[in-house]
């Protein structure tokens, strides 16, 4: 953050430059993203070289959804169940989704893979950025092509019993263009529902809580589309990956000729 330009005759020196106490929490301005090594079954596309796209840059209606457990019983701080949850983050996902990311913990700046199975026998192949990270909460921001585009921020806080906590992810996301808009209300907004709710039924269940109780909130702040946005689907995630995936035969054919692996670049 900077001071304004001081004015004639305002008794100002030089300019002062001052930095936000959560500066370390914030990942630095990236262009694109850059991916590092991943396991060799992953499937890496769409995410080097893509980047990053908020609401404002997507497409369809503005939804926030907030997915809530009640650590009830547990003794445990708000730190202490983000500690964890940055530590395994991978661990709480549900089947249908891959995190191929840092390994002990979750820190700005980390661009993680994802493999997503959205649906017979189809994965998806993208990724996200981590925007924020702090003790008690961190934000995912999510790069062209992904299903949406949009903030996802995991967080624990004061439950609403006494002596309690509550995690929760809540998401800001607008689907990023028209081909996933369409599939809103067929497949994806059931798919994306049930993920988040089993994952954090997953981290209460390793927190020690039994039987937990997630409490969904869908609240759609602006039902317009951006259809000067239109043209993120050149960008489409699910495309690319359908297109990489039936060009596996071709590439098997190709690999003994070219004496060495074929690996996809990471383009997308």
């Amino acid at each position: 953050m900077t001071t304004q330009p001081s004015r004639p005759g305002d008794g100002g020196g030089e300019q002062t430059q001052l930095t936000p106490r959560d500066a370390a929490n914030w990942a630095k301005h990236v262009t694109t993203l850059r991916l590092g090594e991943v396991p060799a079954e992953a499937i890496n596309l769409n995410v080097t070289g893509k980047r990053v796209v908020g609401p404002l840059q997507g497409f369809g209606k503005l939804w926030q959804k907030t997915y809530r457990v009640e650590l009830t019983g547990v003794q445990t701080t708000p730190a202490e169940v983000i500690t964890t949850w940055k530590q395994a983050f991978g661990s709480f996902w549900p089947k249908s989704g891959r995190f191929y990311g840092p390994l002990t913990s979750i820190a700005p700046g980390d661009v993680a893979l994802l493999n997503l199975d959205v649906g017979g026998g189809a994965k998806l192949s993208t990724g996200i950025l981590v925007l924020y990270a702090d003790d008690e909460s961190f934000t995912f921001m999510t790069p062209q092509g992904h299903i949406f585009a949009g903030w996802i921020t995991f967080s624990a806080a004061a439950g609403e019993r006494d002596g309690s906590t509550a995690a929760q992810v809540q998401v800001l996301i607008r689907a990023n263009d028209p081909l996933y808009e369409l599939g809103m209300p067929i497949v994806v907004e059931r798919k994306e529902d049930r993920f988040w709710q089993q994952t954090v039924a997953n981290l209460a269940r390793h927190l020690g809580v039994a039987e937990p109780v997630v409490t969904p909130v869908r609240v759609c702040v602006d039902r317009r589309r951006q259809w000067s946005n239109a043209r993120n689907i050149w960008h489409n995630a699910g495309v690319r990956t359908a297109l990489y995936t039936l060009g596996a035969p071709l590439r098997a054919l190709r690999r003994p000729a070219r004496g060495g692996r074929d690996e996809p670049s990471g383009q997308g």
